[in-house]
């Protein structure tokens, strides 16, 4: 019997190694098939699959605007705000509806009458609320009731200021919705453009502008925009948010020239009348010596009083916006307005850039200092005992009373409510004088006063 031949050790080693690598993929198969029933578990328990996916539930939030080359679009954009912007203007009140609101009012007023006013219970109101139609429905609700409560002892309202409530309101939603047929972006804001537009469109509305020459328009314009823009645009985006326009008073102001009969007092006071831009625009005419539309640093200087120290002003030419080293029309509207308005944060913010010549954030004792020895020069030069700045450092900063008694930032000098005080004593003389001989004046107006009294009498 021939003996069995034996497997050559490398087949056996062959097999195993076979065997082996089959092992191994079945158990990576295992994993894959564990990982899949995982995942698809999973996602059954979170409520989820490939079909129905949560986040598609997140209402858009985002809307890509037009861009230049998407005329189509752009097109349909201001068609629909147009559409828009009308429903809205179709939702207020108008002339008749307000009227027959005010007849509805006073027919239901409840005695007795407070003072010279005729007033009006919650039952009454409600009543009227019902009769008044559908637009006046959320003027009538217990929230505006409660604001409009004061002291009465029934209980009641003042009609008047209620009928004042609801023409102010209408009054905001109407300009709001004029403001916004100028606001090309839809954003909610205007830029400086957009603005311009608005209020030359404005101009033959208000019967105060009546005896404006029309050459005279586009300075008008640039002189009512400049207010906005200078106390709305601190941070200078070049646009403001509709929002802040309606809730500042420079649009009632500009509003106010409605009024056919606005006393002279008013006119002056009345930063958007004729007479006030035509002061404006005249002053800087009769600065610019040379005629050629810009002011030099030794125009300006004329400026006012003629006292404005020549470091401040160097300040001014170096820190904003100039042509060749001269300043136009619309500099000068930021300069005036930042002059006259000393008391406000626009204005002191303006101000306290030039102050600080490091842009270090606050005035120490060297820029302190550096000013106020032009001040002393001038008075030198006026034969005036120069002031020592010791005392005078030491005053402002007990006026100031900064947190840190070594520095004095812009929201010191705003808190303080002396800021117009602290930067006049820094850049002009006259300012400067004013403040020193602030005791004398008051002193004379007390006699100025008494005299006139023991005139009267």
């Amino acid at each position: 019997m021939a003996k069995e031949q034996q497997p050559h050790w490398s087949d056996i080693l062959k097999r195993r190694i076979a065997n082996s690598k089959k092992d191994e993929k079945g158990e990576e198969d295992k994993k894959a098939e564990e990982t899949e029933l995982f995942t698809k578990y999973y996602t059954e328990w979170k409520g989820g699959n490939d079909k129905d996916q949560s986040y598609k539930n997140i209402p858009r939030f985002y809307y890509r605007l037009p861009g230049e080359d998407e005329v189509l679009l752009q097109k349909l954009r201001e068609e629909s705000r147009a559409v828009f912007l009308q429903r809205k203007s179709r939702e207020l009140l108008d002339n008749e509806e307000l009227q027959n609101l005010w007849f509805l009012l006073d027919k239901h007023q409840v005695p007795p009458v407070s003072g010279e006013e005729a007033m009006i219970s919650y039952e009454a109101y409600l009543q009227v609320g019902e009769k008044a139609g559908p637009k006046c429905k959320k003027f009538f609700t217990a929230r505006v009731y409660a604001k409009l409560l004061h002291n009465d002892p029934y209980g009641r309202i003042s009609i008047m200021q209620f009928f004042n409530y609801v023409m102010r309101k209408v009054w905001l939603h109407q300009t709001r919705i004029g403001l916004s047929l100028y606001d090309v972006a839809g954003q909610g804001y205007l830029r400086e453009s957009d603005l311009e537009n608005y209020i030359l469109e404005l101009i033959p509305t208000l019967p105060q502008l009546d005896g404006l020459e029309k050459s005279f328009y586009s300075f008008y314009v640039c002189t009512a925009v400049r207010k906005f823009f200078f106390f709305l645009d601190p941070l200078r985006t070049g646009k403001i948010k509709i929002q802040d326009i309606l809730a500042c008073s420079f649009l009632d102001d500009l509003l106010e020239l409605r009024d056919e009969e606005l006393s002279k007092e008013s006119q002056e006071s009345n930063w958007f009348s004729a007479p006030s831009a035509l002061r404006v625009y005249g002053q800087y005419l009769n600065l610019d010596k040379d005629h050629n539309g810009m002011l030099s640093k030794e125009e300006l200087s004329r400026y006012g009083t003629a006292t404005l120290t020549s470091v401040f002003l160097d300040r001014v030419f170096q820190e904003y916006l100039t042509y060749d080293g001269e300043m136009d029309y619309k500099t000068y509207l930021d300069f005036v307005l930042a002059l006259e308005n000393r008391k406000e944060p626009a204005a002191l913010q303006y101000i306290f850039k030039l102050l600080d010549m490091e842009n270090q954030g606050y005035l120490n004792v060297f820029s302190l200092n550096y000013f106020f020895r032009a001040i002393q020069e001038q008075m030198k030069l006026h034969g005036q005992e120069p002031v020592s700045f010791q005392d005078v450092k030491d005053e402002i900063f007990d006026m100031v009373k900064p947190k840190d008694p070594y520095k004095i930032t812009l929201q010191d000098l705003v808190n303080s409510c002396q800021g117009d005080t602290v930067t006049s004593i820094l850049i002009d003389l006259n300012g400067f004088w004013t403040y020193e001989n602030r005791e004398v004046l008051v002193a004379n107006d007390n006699d100025s006063s008494n005299t006139a009294d023991l005139d009267d009498t």
